[in-house]
């Protein structure tokens, strides 16, 4: 099994590689890129260059005017918009955002970077992504880990009964809450929780935006344990509702199509209760579908499913940073996002693969 280990983790860096280029090649073909964004600003606001751009880097781009002879001959034809302006301050602008260069020179030179972890500045916040990634990745861990960790202890177990129980009182009105589940998407269940209980309509029993209380650095461990999860409790309740429903269901049916084979009625005919049956020998075989899906629910949960939740609470976390990133083109933050997701969504898929073999022993992926 160790080997099989240490050629899946070889295997991330050609896999990374794939998707990042994928991404890379659809990414730049794509109209809006922040060499436009700042031809339509100067354009938009009028004035020089030099007045659009921070002192630091107009200085660092006018220093290579004579190098641009080429680029400043075929601007006008690169970029729509570009029309009017001068060429060398297109050049410029090329410069600043390193477009001077050829796609392919730009792609190695940003994978050589991401092995350090070396994700370049942010054009739009003029800070190292790195600083901004570790900034926001405390309100994602948060809504992801308690969300993700609340839906299994949820789901599980209500899903074991509903199979246990099928046809009872119990799956009937269960079955009533997972169609609300359903038939309700997670932003909207926020909202109804913010008229409800974050001083809409209603009550005003929790806080409407932010992970923590201003005054937070001057209170009490138990303080900062209370305010924190007092911040935290409507996100991940919102979070919670969209994604309990469709993992109960899974458990259901999962348990329920192996309650049905013929080896649990061989062990009932043994002698063996129901209790025994079910954890013995069902438990291990109906976990499996459940424990293929935790990599995409954890990373769903963790970056994509958070955003439109963030945006509603005022969270500041990685899902809100990488929206506002592809609305601005912001490439570097972009990648590296993508970088990270992609990597730990990657090393999940191989921990799944190791959880196979350690619930049911009989699976042998190295053998296959």
């Amino acid at each position: 099994m160790l080997d099989y280990a240490l050629r899946r983790l070889l295997l991330i860096v050609p896999t990374l590689l794939g998707i990042m280029l994928l991404n890379f090649v659809i990414i730049q073909t794509a109209p809006g890129g922040p060499v436009e964004q700042m031809i339509a600003k100067i354009k938009g606001v009028g004035g020089t260059l030099e007045s659009q751009l921070s002192g630091g880097n107009s200085s660092a781009v006018m220093s290579n005017n004579q190098s641009q002879s080429h680029a400043n001959d075929s601007a006008e034809s690169h970029y729509r918009g570009s029309r009017g302006l001068d060429p060398e301050t297109v050049a410029r602008i090329e410069k600043l955002y390193g477009f001077d260069r050829p796609a392919y020179e730009r792609f190695f030179i940003m994978i050589k970077n991401y092995l350090s972890f070396d994700f370049g500045t942010s054009y739009l916040r003029d800070r190292s992504v790195a600083e901004l990634i570790k900034e926001k990745l405390p309100v994602s861990i948060s809504l992801g880990l308690w969300s993700t960790l609340i839906i299994y202890l949820i789901s599980i177990p209500m899903g074991i009964r509903k199979a246990v129980t099928h046809g009872s009182p119990f799956d009937i009105w269960t079955s009533a809450i997972i169609i609300i589940g359903y038939a309700i998407p997670s932003f909207l269940f926020a909202i109804i929780l913010i008229v409800l209980f974050a001083g809409g309509n209603y009550l005003d029993w929790f806080p409407l935006r932010g992970l923590t209380s201003d005054h937070f650095e001057e209170m009490s461990i138990l303080g900062k344990i209370a305010d924190y999860f007092w911040h935290i409790a409507l996100p991940t309740l919102a979070n919670v509702i969209g994604g309990f429903a469709t993992l109960t269901m899974l458990t259901k049916n999962s348990f329920l199509d192996e309650i049905n084979k013929q080896y649990v009625m061989t062990a009932r005919a043994k002698g063996l209760t129901d209790k025994q049956v079910l954890f013995n020998h069902v438990f291990r075989n109906a976990m499996l579908i459940i424990i293929a899906g935790f990599p995409a629910a954890f990373v769903t949960l963790f970056f994509s499913s958070s955003l439109l939740i963030e945006y509603i609470f005022s969270l500041d976390g990685l899902g809100l940073l990488g929206f506002e990133s592809v609305i601005k083109r912001d490439y570097p933050v972009i990648f590296g996002t993508l970088y990270i997701f992609g990597l730990i969504g990657l090393l999940l898929k191989l921990i799944s693969d190791l959880t196979y073999v350690w619930v049911d022993p009989r699976i042998d992926f190295e053998a296959r």
